[in-house]
């Protein structure tokens, strides 16, 4: 059987919140020959009971795949054993603390097909509340990080979503809501396991962008996420930073880590000295 869609979601201990991005593609994957590979990270709070019942329905029967981990093997890895399974023509990489809006993948479908150059598509994500989320990054360079913290160009170390109605070509886009072509599958591959977390999404950017296709943010394609929800289990908030190191110093390299880090540490400190002068 011909599928279009694989839909990879990764799961650890928010049973509650992939139930109910899963029943949101069930409302709304309308006319998409689809499939779900959900593999869950060694959850214990009854996450692997509750998908076991949903892959009985009679729904889901031929649509959902069950990959069971023993503990958490990390995001990129992940997602990579869904990926390697998948049947799909096209991957598409969602968070499990996402709800799917109407024509929500059929138009990212659309845009693919019509957008010979595309290798990463990145939804339109909303908060709960539903105000615009900020879900596009500029690569984080050595030269940005000296427009932004020296010469005082704004918003290059930020998180940003275009505006319009029209599709924009960006640097990267957040793994939330993550589709990969065909042709990048194919040029660039999976996703870096080195990454344990962070990293990943704008790291097969860069990649991508090194192959000749694009990264494209589509504002028509609308999902609600709720950000972070999984990664909230994983430490405090004070020290959740922390965790963004290991993948920094792999991104940037040893000697890039440290330099842009040296950037924004002396403009930050340079920008209060002149504030209270």
């Amino acid at each position: 059987m011909y599928i279009e869609l694989s839909i990879i979601i990764v799961n650890l201990n928010t049973k509650d919140l992939t139930i109910g991005c899963i029943r949101s593609i069930e409302k709304e994957a309308k006319n998409i020959s689809f499939e779900v590979l959900l593999t869950d990270n060694g959850s214990n709070d009854g996450s692997v009971e509750a998908f076991k019942k949903i892959k009985e329905e009679k729904y889901w029967k031929k649509r959902f795949t069950l990959i069971l981990n023993d503990s958490n093997t990390g995001y990129a890895k992940a997602n990579n054993q869904g990926i390697r399974r998948a049947k799909g023509k096209y991957i598409f990489l969602l968070n499990n603390d996402t709800v799917v809006h109407k024509e929500a993948l059929q138009n990212l479908l659309k845009f693919v097909k019509n957008t010979p150059d595309a290798g990463v598509v990145g939804s339109r994500l909303l908060n709960i509340d539903g105000s615009l989320q900020m879900s596009c990054f500029n690569f984080p360079t050595i030269t940005n990080a000296v427009k932004e913290y020296w010469l005082g160009q704004k918003g290059l170390f930020e998180k940003f979503a275009p505006r319009g109605k029209d599709p924009v070509a960006v640097d990267s886009v957040v793994g939330a809501a993550f589709l990969i072509t065909p042709v990048a599958k194919k040029r660039v591959g999976i996703l870096d396991e080195r990454y344990f977390a962070y990293f990943e999404d704008i790291d097969y950017c860069r990649q991508t962008w090194k192959q000749g296709l694009k990264v494209y943010y589509l504002p028509n394609s609308v999902i609600t996420h709720y950000h972070g929800a999984t990664f909230k289990k994983l430490g405090d908030e004070s020290i959740r930073w922390r965790k963004l190191i290991p993948s920094s110093k792999i991104y940037h390299g040893f000697f890039k880590h440290y330099v842009i880090n040296a950037i924004l540490w002396a403009g930050q400190k340079w920008q209060k000295i002149f504030q209270k002068n």
